[in-house]
């Protein structure tokens, strides 16, 4: 009679596979980012700054271009100023990108930020749970802009601070005409892109016939862009009111009225680029603002 042998039967572990290389993040050259305390507004914020590529070796001025919607702009306005240098012959630019501020979704801090009043029409719900929907604050984000961030980027760079350009599109550009409409001469360039002109039933309208009424001049440059299909809803009425706006016949009323008052000091231009909209113009505003503004190199 045989005995029967229970054998363990052993199988080698498989080996796994080789580990991957750690993914590398992609980073813009010439870039830093840096923290700032908004004192008066109790709130945190980041700067992301451009450096241009002779800045180490140069030591010389540059303009500065400040933008708004950062986290989208910034890198766009990066890129585009410095091609402009590289094979246009323009000067070369510091870029500052304003961010959103610090823990806030970017929907939530350009509404409170950007927006000069709270709105008549309503406002649309909080993208963040537990906090109201917030509006009207531009005017102190602009003091901010002047009293905090012009020093710090004066002390840390070589900035020219004679020569500040202010990049703003949609409500950014609402930002710029509440900066433009109290201090005009807190930026020299104005680069506005698609103005949210509707916004409280037209109150920039109001703003600006205020300034009018108390002023002789506006020392200021300015170039505005629209895309030419950011027009009235077919089938609608127009008005100042969501969804029965006309971008394109605003910024026109608007600039017809600054060019009007024939100040000595101002400098404004329209742009209507062809076949564009509102979510694609803005390169076109930014390339084309940047050119009005920038010299070419001797």
């Amino acid at each position: 009679m045989m005995a029967l042998c229970a054998c363990a039967v052993t199988t080698a572990a498989p080996v796994p596979p080789p580990l991957a290389p750690p993914l590398v993040p992609y980073v813009l050259e010439n870039t830093e980012v840096r923290d700032i305390r908004a004192a008066a507004l109790h709130r945190d914020y980041q700067l992301f700054v451009a450096l241009p590529d002779s800045y180490a070796t140069s030591g010389r001025r540059y303009p500065v271009v400040f933008i708004t919607d950062a986290n989208y702009a910034f890198p766009v306005a990066r890129s585009i100023a410095s091609r402009l240098h590289k094979h246009a012959g323009l000067e070369e630019v510091i870029v500052v990108g304003l961010s959103y501020a610090n823990g806030e979704s970017g929907n939530y801090s350009r509404r409170r930020d950007y927006t000069p009043t709270v709105s008549r029409n309503g406002g649309d719900r909080s993208d963040m749970p537990g906090r109201q929907q917030a509006f009207g604050e531009a005017a102190a984000y602009g003091r901010f802009i002047a009293t905090e961030v012009f020093p710090l980027i004066a002390r840390q760079y070589r900035a020219d601070m004679d020569r500040k350009i202010f990049v703003g599109h949609s409500y950014g550009s609402l930002l710029g005409l509440q900066i433009l409409l109290t201090r005009p001469d807190t930026f020299d360039h104005y680069i506005l892109g698609s103005p949210s002109l509707w916004y409280d039933r037209g109150v920039m309208f109001d703003r600006e016939k205020a300034y009018a009424a108390g002023h002789r001049d506006m020392p200021a440059s300015i170039f505005f862009g629209i895309g030419s299909r950011e027009t009235l809803a077919p089938g609608k009425t127009r008005s100042r009111a969501e969804e029965r706006f006309d971008m394109v016949a605003d910024l026109r009323d608007f600039h017809g009225a600054l060019a009007a008052h024939r100040y000595p000091g101002l400098t404004s231009t329209v742009k209507v680029f062809a076949d564009e909209d509102h979510a694609s113009v803005f390169p076109l505003v930014l390339t084309h603002g940047l050119r009005s503004y920038l010299k070419r190199k001797q």
